[in-house]
């Protein structure tokens, strides 16, 4: 597969001012919500520090809190399944759809299932597939992959979904009422929960000692989904477990004042058994998770609860757009977690960042997400994944830095072009730097020159 080549698709982000506008502007009150709301607890930086240190705790057992999981789930009445991979898990998914007789499936928003293109697979073999998730039903009906894992449509202006809106649903062209958009959506798809023979939901926490499941949302789409129709069928990623029910407050506490600045979500449910009548699966996923687990300086990123909020910090996810990463994870944790999947296509997404830290700073389960990008780049680079231009100018630099004298004369060479070339000449096609942005100006003398002038007047 090719490389994504996110600049490029920042740059077409970028040409829209009133897109690029509205995206920096909207994430960036999410933050500003976020840290009102970690103001608000005393104890935000202890709660950050037990999460992180339970998750730590839960990782470095895995395999045992799995099957405990699955020893709870299973005297639930649930029936458990496991899969190596996303070719698997939609294997699983289809069986059991198949088995039911299954010709419509309604499912709440799931980062798993979109990573294992569950819904194209489901539809190729003659399965509608409905989103009940308002962003991603925008996202659906507008042909596109969600832009952020919690906010899936944060790109869209109300222009943008009316349009969407007015050519799949038939509202009135031009409408940007937000009530009367979000009503139409809902009476197109609550028909779907009473038809559909199946419904579909991801997790956000697995609890080891008890085998329940818990997902979070605000629209109640999920417990519709989950006990309206008879088969239910969840989808989570191995990383999902906690051990214990009296650890889940703790996580719950952090998630929705980091994801979007409120101190809960609206619908916190737990689904422990199948309703009366009806099954209950649990598909655990692996697709990679195990092998990250065993790399020095990665694993810790299986620590994330996607609650999103590095993407919401993030100077260049907020400027670029969601889209413009070629990928189900954008932003910080993206750059993360995409390479783990496939390094070549996604070699480009690490340098998506000025590893200014920001994210690491409002992690809720603190993953030095600033650090992990900056080692990818390492990785990068051993593994010959440079692009040629790339990796010439790198080896140009990597001489220049490495030998004193080149370095001085250098600074020398570049401070008096840059104050004496005019404009045009700096900002030549060539200069990527200065695509989008400002050159540093240059200090009229370094620090060695102003060390040695100034020593010098301390002599005799």
């Amino acid at each position: 597969m090719s490389r994504v080549d996110h600049a490029g698709h920042a740059r077409e982000f970028l040409r829209d001012e009133a897109h690029r506008q509205f995206h920096d502007q909207r994430l960036w009150e999410l933050r500003e919500k976020r840290d009102a709301q970690s103001r608000a607890v005393p104890e935000w930086e202890r709660l950050r520090e037990a999460a992180s240190a339970i998750k730590t705790h839960t990782l470095s057992q895995l395999a045992d809190y799995l099957e405990q999981f699955e020893a709870a789930a299973r005297a639930n009445g649930v029936t458990v399944h496991w899969a190596r991979d996303g070719t698997e898990h939609n294997a699983i998914v289809h069986r059991l759809l198949a088995a039911a007789g299954v010709d419509t499936l309604v499912k709440s928003k799931s980062m798993l299932m979109e990573e294992c293109e569950l819904r194209p697979f489901l539809e190729a073999r003659g399965i509608t597939v409905m989103e009940t998730d308002l962003g991603e039903r925008i996202q659906q009906l507008d042909k596109q992959p969600p832009s952020h894992v919690v906010v899936p449509a944060v790109h869209k202006l109300r222009g943008d979904v009316s349009e969407v809106f007015h050519h799949t649903l038939g509202t009135e062209a031009g409408c940007e009422d937000v009530p009367t958009l979000a009503r139409a959506q809902r009476e197109h798809t609550r028909p779907f929960y009473a038809r559909a023979q199946a419904g579909m939901t991801g997790a956000n926490f697995l609890v080891a000692e008890t085998g329940a499941v818990v997902v979070c949302t605000n629209e109640g789409n999920a417990d519709l989904s989950a006990n309206v129709p008879p088969l239910h069928i969840v989808s989570a990623g191995i990383e999902k477990l906690i051990p214990r029910q009296a650890d889940l407050g703790l996580f719950v506490r952090l998630l929705s004042r980091s994801a979007l600045g409120s101190p809960i979500t609206q619908y916190t449910s737990h689904f422990r058994a199948p309703r009366e009548g009806g099954a209950m699966h649990i598909v655990l996923v692996d697709n990679g998770r195990s092998t990250r687990l065993k790399q020095d300086r990665f694993w810790s990123s299986l620590k994330c609860i996607r609650c999103g909020a590095c993407m919401n910090t993030c100077p260049v996810y907020r400027r670029s757009g969601g889209l413009s990463y070629g990928a189900v994870y954008p932003g910080p944790i993206g750059a993360v977690i995409d390479p783990t999947f496939n390094l070549h296509r996604y070699s480009q997404l690490p340098y998506a960042s000025t590893l200014n830290g920001s994210c690491t700073q409002v992690c809720p389960v603190k993953i030095n997400l600033h650090e992990q990008i900056y080692a990818w780049r390492q990785v990068i680079a051993e593994a010959d994944e440079l692009p040629p231009a790339r990796r010439r100018l790198m080896r140009v630099l990597g001489r220049t830095l490495g030998d004193p004298a080149r370095f001085r004369a250098a600074v020398r060479i570049g401070g008096a072009l840059r104050r004496r070339l005019p404009r045009l000449l700096l900002y030549l096609p060539l200069n990527t730097w200065g695509r989008g942005r400002e050159l540093p100006p240059m200090p009229k003398e370094t620090f060695q020159e102003w060390y040695r002038r100034e020593r010098g007047r301390d002599k005799p």
